[in-house]
């Protein structure tokens, strides 16, 4: 168990699920001594089926990129010190906007979407993202994932009755300005910044945001003096924190900030 260094996390949650998707994460890593803080999204405080009852949400619509990164930074700078984020998908990219302003301590990006820039070629990527992002219907609206849609983008490999139960406990309506906002400069990274320590987690099998473009995000860090690692996992998709896998990945991830901040 780590003795020194940063004792807090604030765990970052991604698009179209409840934050109630780090409870285990949660419980694992307090059980290792650390303080760990799950805020919600904006208008996302409350549970998944309550939610989806609201759709169409015009509040959840009305998030963008830049407010979410301000609120995080917020809550992040409110601490006595400096946290250590860790973020899922587009919490991934907000872990990323947030280590550039030097509000934390270290950073872990599972499964991120990347920064402004950083693309893939990967027909599953543009098949998982096109309805979500909206083009030709109205930003005004929130966005929901049917249940077909979440079996490919998020819980792709998993048997059908989990994939109903995961998406009737975690999927909730989400921003379609907040997910093309991610195409802009208000996800934009320096690459060559300093920043403190950083870690890539991928998957395989992730249809959403493939093991391939994690690693071209972790590639483009240039600077020589700041740690960047990347990690991949096999049999991954973007559900990962709710697999059967999940407590091998935490494990893996608090050995890795043990070594990073003692």
């Amino acid at each position: 168990m780590p003795s020194r260094g940063p004792r807090t996390i604030l765990f970052i949650t991604g698009a179209f699920v409840s934050s109630s998707c780090w409870d285990e994460w949660k419980a694992y890593f307090e059980s290792r001594g650390y303080a760990c803080l799950v805020p919600d999204w904006p208008y996302k405080d409350a549970p998944a089926a309550v939610l989806r009852s609201r759709q169409p949400d015009a509040r959840v619509a009305s998030v963008r990129l830049t407010g979410l990164t301000t609120h995080f930074a917020d809550l992040a700078r409110q601490l006595p010190a400096k946290p250590i984020l860790v973020g899922h998908s587009l919490g991934g990219l907000l872990a990323q906007l947030l280590l550039q302003q030097g509000a934390a301590a270290a950073g872990v990006a599972i499964h991120s979407v990347p920064p402004q820039g950083v693309v893939t070629l990967k027909p599953s990527f543009y098949r998982s993202v096109w309805g979500p992002l909206g083009y030709f219907t109205s930003a005004d609206k929130s966005f929901l994932m049917s249940f077909k849609q979440w079996r490919y983008a998020f819980t792709n490999g998993m048997p059908r009755a989990r994939q109903r139960a995961a998406y009737e406990q975690f999927a909730v309506p989400e921003s379609k300005r907040v997910l093309r906002d991610g195409l802009t400069k208000a996800a934009k990274v320096d690459f060559r910044r300093p920043h403190a320590p950083l870690l890539f987690v991928a998957g395989t099998t992730d249809r959403l945001i493939p093991a391939s473009l994690n690693y071209s995000n972790f590639k483009r860090y240039q600077n020589s003096a700041s740690v960047t690692d990347y990690k991949v996992f096999a049999g991954r998709n973007h559900f990962v924190l709710g697999q059967p896998t999940w407590q091998q990945d935490a494990a893996f991830v608090a050995g890795w900030l043990a070594q990073q901040l003692g």
